[in-house]
């Protein structure tokens, strides 16, 4: 339960941190989250004992995780409140399924993905209108390529 309450802390704060390097501070998506996870990595590798030896193992993991839905745009992610949801889903994500990507590439960018898309396709299901929006759109998109 603790260590799960841990990831959760990670993946969002993660997101927050790469969102408000890259924006604010101007560093670009890969830079920030590569610095990032960089120096969560070095501090883990080098201080193995300041943590349980599976959050040491995991932490760096969730936090690289965490740091790709920081990479997003302003345009897509408007509010660090999003990006806050956003991480705790990838947690979610990532402690209910990190057994089942075990050897497959790509495994931590996929959950993000899917947790920012998640987050982010909310307000298409919170009235009827934005649903309905949502199908015209498809719709048009649908018969303008078969045009």
């Amino acid at each position: 339960m603790i260590n799960a309450l841990v990831y959760i802390f990670t993946a969002i704060l993660a997101a927050m941190l790469t969102f408000y390097v890259n924006h604010s501070l101007k560093q670009g998506a890969v830079r920030s989250s590569a610095l990032l996870a960089l120096l969560v990595a070095l501090l883990f590798h080098y201080v193995p004992d300041i943590l349980s030896a599976t959050l040491t193992k995991n932490i760096p993991v969730v936090f690289i995780g965490g740091s790709f839905i920081g990479m997003a745009s302003k345009k897509i992610v408007d509010s660090y409140f999003k990006l806050a949801i956003s991480g705790f889903v990838f947690a979610i994500i990532y402690l209910n399924t990190s057994s089942f990507f075990n050897g497959y590439g790509g495994a931590l960018g996929a959950s993000a993905g899917i947790s920012l898309l998640s987050v982010l396709s909310l307000p298409f299901f919170s009235t009827k209108q934005h649903l309905t929006n949502g199908i015209l759109q498809l719709r048009k998109i649908i018969i303008r390529k078969r045009n």
